[in-house]
């Protein structure tokens, strides 16, 4: 299922504020934000349990069963719709479940002192990731054209792939794309261990999240910066270039085929896609052109809808990022 939320019958783990997502999947509070308590009863996150078990197998011979202790634990939680134990992962010694109660509490404490709302949560992959985002109170509008909001997302993983995750993430209102730009001396996102200590350095990750602010303050300053700034397609292919790298002499024919249709998609919509409107020939522009690809044209696998896999990139690989990111450093200044 390219979405990737879980669902039962027709039923799916996912709640969203006023508006249905992509995949028209979960519970939707329509006249308001929902509560982190909402959260966990609506979106069927809440009561999971969380733990770890001692991993075992067994030899099976002639002379009968022989138990074997296996390295390791597995992460087992209490399914939400069926109430049975269930697997998610591998992991080590040290690892220590986070609860999605912590999880969604964690965000409401920052709610408590930012003013953002809550505006989606869900589950994704059988229970493995779960995601809860936040939409802070106040926009940006960069050049007085291009109104840019701005998120927090918090991520976290069951099985062990992954820590904690916190990023702060502006999106275009205008075409739904999620940003995420490495500026200097500033942190958009950090990320916590499962250990112990866990739910503490999760209430330290509070405090340092005043970094956000201080981030969009730098946010906006570099983006009015790009949009004052002039770009030609010349200098538009050599961010290409500098982004993607170029392909060698001695390439593929398949690799020079993907290049070309990247490097096509990419001037259509610097050029002449309408979401470029205001904003036009300007680094900015050039930009956003790079954030709409990767979030709605660059290629996925994905067998069925490439819009919904491609949404779901976003929220739980770092590819995506990498780019933007890419793409960011190669238009900041030396």
């Amino acid at each position: 299922m390219a979405h990737e939320i879980e669902t039962h019958g027709t039923q799916a783990a996912a709640v969203f504020a006023r508006k249905d997502a992509w995949h028209r999947l979960g519970t939707t509070v329509r006249d308001r934000a929902f509560t982190a308590e909402e959260a966990m009863r609506l979106g069927h996150l809440g009561g999971w349990d969380v733990r770890k078990l001692p991993l075992t197998t067994a030899e099976v011979s002639d002379g009968g069963v022989t138990p074997i202790e296996v390295p390791g634990f597995a992460t087992v939680r209490t399914n939400p719709f069926t109430g049975a134990p269930e697997a998610l992962g591998v992991v080590g010694g040290g690892y220590t479940p986070l609860q999605n109660e912590d999880h969604a509490d964690f965000l409401n404490l920052l709610a408590d002192e930012s003013g953002a709302i809550f505006d989606t949560a869900g589950s994704l992959r059988g229970g493995r990731q779960v995601f809860i985002t936040m939409q802070l109170p106040d926009s940006l509008t960069v050049g007085g054209t291009d109104r840019v909001d701005l998120n927090i997302a918090a991520l976290n993983s069951h099985d062990g792939t992954s820590a904690f995750r916190i990023l702060v993430t502006p999106v275009r209102v205008v075409c739904a794309n999620t940003q995420s730009a490495a500026l200097s001396n500033c942190e958009s996102s950090f990320s916590i261990r499962h250990t112990r200590n866990a739910k503490a350095a999760v209430q330290a990750a509070r405090d340092a999240l005043g970094l956000t602010f201080t981030y969009v303050d730098a946010f906006q300053v570099e983006a009015e910066r790009l949009i004052q700034q002039t770009m030609t397609d010349a200098t538009f292919d050599a961010l290409i270039d500098a982004t993607f790298g170029k392909a060698e002499g001695n390439a593929t024919n398949r690799v020079r085929e993907t290049e070309r249709r990247r490097r096509s998609r990419l001037h259509w919509l610097f050029a002449d896609a309408d979401t470029q409107a205001g904003i036009r020939d300007t680094a900015w522009a050039g930009y956003q052109a790079f954030a709409e690809y990767v979030d709605h044209y660059a290629p996925v696998r994905a067998k069925g809808d490439e819009a919904t896999a491609r949404a779901t990139r976003v929220l739980t690989s770092d590819d995506p990022d990498r780019i933007k990111r890419g793409a960011w450093t190669a238009l900041a200044p030396a």
